[in-house]
């Protein structure tokens, strides 16, 4: 079927733009893109990323002996749904995947998590889980939360507190100026001013009466007032307690699998092997960074804009190779590189080399009829590079004729 280059949602906020999508699927090790598949404008991520799973797998388990290693698809909650999960169980694929936190299973599984916390090797978080027997099948759900997670939600729900507390008291300052004729409809009308309020909003009142006189002037103290009128006085407290609770409730998250042994895959292993799927994500700022300059596509036939996706992810997995090759020599030789703060490190972006590289020339000198070239700017750090990458880069620029002749016209 052909691409609808249309309008759809767009994660730009470019909705005045028409868009195509792309469904990539990277490895684990190296960020290395395998598979691309670009998609109508107005895709259902739920939709085209089972399809876009499925079709992956079945490529590898033609290729690839499945004992050679173990085979995860890895996405977010974009893809995450009872139909998607159970035609993944059907097909035999292994999968992790983070639980939308709208689904009723998921808050409840928030809601009733006050079993024992287990914290992470690392000391980065805690961690329970839980097996869940679903329409789809069953799943094993390991809740995270981590302490920089928490950290960043308590300071949210600081903010959160100080301006819907404002909001709250300029909301009761109107109230208490108001005059009932009665403590009954004072009452009424604090439990219709109470909808809304959040649970860590604790309100009360007390009602004040007051005397009024039709006369003008300070009354005497024998008069009799000529009507009594009703008076709210609101008093707004912050229960920091609750606070606390729901800050460290909304860092939580769910991350579900269906491969149930815990030996075949651990607990924490199962929150690491989620948290790297950013690699897709990161494949996507490539392909979508302004220096890449493809950000923006001025063709318009549906048959050139499929040949720009397949040029673009090429694009990708040669830098993609690069990067993980110059990684695995650093590693392997227990080299590192400075970075763009000048520290040392061993995992450095192939887009800080090549920035590196830019300052390289090529002289020519003719001699007679001869030519010599020479590579000029070339220090220890871009030589350390080359031998890292080994001979197939390296030739380019230490294996230069350096006569050559010149026919003569």
């Amino acid at each position: 079927m052909p691409l609808a280059i249309t309008y759809g949602y767009s994660r730009d906020h470019r909705e005045d733009l028409k868009q195509w999508m792309l469904a990539l699927a990277t490895t684990h090790d190296g960020d290395i893109p395998i598979f691309l598949r670009p998609l109508d404008g107005n895709s259902s991520d739920k939709d085209h990323l089972s399809a876009a799973v499925k079709a992956v797998m079945a490529q590898l388990r033609e290729q690839l002996p499945e004992e050679q290693e173990q085979r995860v698809a890895v996405f977010d909650s974009g893809g995450y749904s009872e139909a998607n999960m159970k035609s993944y169980n059907d097909a035999k694929i292994w999968w992790s995947s983070r639980v939308p936190e709208t689904s009723t299973a998921a808050k409840k599984a928030l809601e009733d998590v006050d079993e024992q916390w287990q914290p992470l090797s690392d000391g980065s978080g805690e961690y329970v889980v839980r097996t869940m027997e679903l329409p789809q099948g069953k799943e094993r759900w390991v809740v995270v939360r981590t302490h920089a997670q928490v950290q960043a939600s308590k300071e949210q729900m600081e903010h959160q507190v100080k301006k819907t507390q404002q909001e709250w008291e300029k909301r009761l300052w109107h109230l208490s100026k108001q005059a009932f004729a009665c403590e009954n409809d004072a009452q009424q009308a604090w439990n219709q001013a109470m909808k809304g309020k959040p649970s860590w909003l604790m309100a009360t009142f007390t009602v004040k009466e007051q005397g009024q006189y039709q006369q003008r002037g300070r009354p005497k103290k024998e008069t009799t007032p000529d009507q009594t009128v009703w008076y709210l006085v609101p008093k707004l407290e912050v229960d920091q307690h609750e606070v606390m609770l729901l800050a460290r409730k909304k860092a939580a998250f769910i991350v579900a699998t269906n491969i149930l042994d815990e030996q075949r895959l651990a607990h924490e292993q199962v929150i690491w092997t989620y948290k790297e799927q950013g690699g897709v994500e990161r494949g996507f700022r490539f392909l979508k960074d302004a220096l890449f300059l493809a950000s923006s596509v001025f063709v318009k036939k549906p048959e050139r804009v499929m040949a720009l996706s397949f040029v673009m992810v090429l694009c990708l997995l040669v830098y993609r190779l690069a990067e993980h090759l110059l990684r695995r020599q650093l590693v392997a030789t227990e080299q590192t590189l400075p970075n763009q703060v000048n520290k040392q490190t061993n995992r450095p972006t192939m887009r800080w080399i090549f920035q590196c590289f830019e300052g390289i020339d090529l002289l020519h000198i003719r001699i007679g009829s001869r030519w010599q070239s020479q590579i000029l700017g070339l220090p220890a750090f871009h030589r350390q590079v080359l031998r890292l990458l080994g001979p197939a880069y390296s030739q380019f620029y230490f294996s230069l004729p350096k006569l050559r002749n010149v026919g003569v016209t």
